[in-house]
């Protein structure tokens, strides 16, 4: 049937739009530099977590000495968020394990703690995994500066397995190779061992150019849900982009399912244009009591923005590519 030309008009008028997982908040961004109690360079991938009924963001930021320091802002609603008047109050180092830069924490509750995990730089391709503490988010006790040069990427889980702490990492020997999560095991926190890949159908997962864990897993009824990041090359650069995965609930370095498509992808000037052009980033997933998840992520390594999504609409999308 050949489709006249009224037809074309009505088809062209009324286009079908596909519904997306996660939908950004129409008001993005939320949190920019010029909102800061002092001048900063940058505002970008929050650690966030509720406490006390308020919204936790742990940002990095960028201080016009370019040292990049954690940084905390708070909110009743979510939306609205006013920042310390100071950065975050980090906790000593001895000599042996000096900072450059802190940032891209993944804030774990277990039990009465709130653990941050988090890049501690000593410059762009020595970096390992720092690990401090709170229980009021005003002050914060250190419990080590983890690991071995060359790993970042740390999520902490929020309960044992089999026994023993567990975490998200991405070990890596230069930030331009391809790297991919894997899973470390601990007995106090400190001593991280038993390292293996993330592996899908019995072999190591590789999603992109390089990938890695970002928000801390969920657990559900279906296995932990993981927001990831996954990275592309292009003819001059990379492209930063979210999707998510199922793990099984016992051995969560076996995937169960994860998005064939991507989930949430760098298209507005906020997160195509900034710091690092074509990022978007996560560090957390806040799950909230109606279903909903709440994800805050940096844009362009500059500004921080908010999407929502259903849980179970991960999780079925993830189980239809198992």
């Amino acid at each position: 049937m050949i489709k006249t030309a009224e037809m074309l008009g009505k088809i062209q008028e009324e286009p079908i739009m596909k519904k997306r997982v996660l939908e950004k908040y129409e008001n993005n961004p939320v949190v920019t530099p010029a909102m800061m109690p002092r001048e900063v360079l940058y505002t970008f991938n929050p650690g966030a977590i509720k406490f006390n009924g308020k919204y936790i963001l742990v940002m990095d930021t960028t201080t016009l000495d370019d040292i990049h320091r954690l940084w905390i802002a708070r909110s009743d609603d979510g939306i609205h968020f006013v920042p310390d008047p100071e950065p975050l109050p980090m906790p000593p180092v001895d000599p042996y394990h000096p900072e450059t830069c802190t940032y891209d924490p993944r804030i774990t509750k277990i039990g009465d703690d709130y653990y941050l995990m988090y890049a501690s730089d000593l410059s762009q391709n020595n970096v390992r995994i720092g690990l401090m503490k709170t229980r009021d988010f005003e002050s914060f006790e250190r419990v080590c500066t983890a690991s071995e040069l060359g790993n970042r990427n740390g999520a902490l889980f929020p309960e044992k397995i089999d026994g023993l702490y567990a975490r998200f990492d991405r070990p890596f020997g230069n930030e331009l190779e391809p790297c991919s999560m894997w899973m470390s095991y601990s007995p106090d926190l400190i001593f991280w061992g038993k390292s293996r890949p993330v592996t899908y159908h019995g072999k190591p997962f590789m999603d992109g150019f390089k990938m890695g864990a970002g928000a801390v897993p969920i657990r559900t009824e279906k296995g932990w849900l993981e927001i990831y990041h996954t990275v592309s090359t292009t003819c001059n650069g990379f492209i930063y982009r979210l999707k998510a995965m199922l793990l099984d609930i016992n051995d969560p370095s076996v995937i169960i399912g994860y998005t064939k498509d991507f989930i949430l992808w760098p298209e507005h000037e906020y997160e195509n244009r900034g710091r690092v052009n074509n990022v978007v980033f996560t560090c957390n997933a806040i799950p909230e009591d109606d279903g909903t998840l709440r994800i805050y992520y940096g844009a362009a390594d500059t500004n921080i923005g908010l999407a929502t999504g259903n849980i179970n609409e991960l999780i079925e999308l993830c189980l239809a590519n198992q």
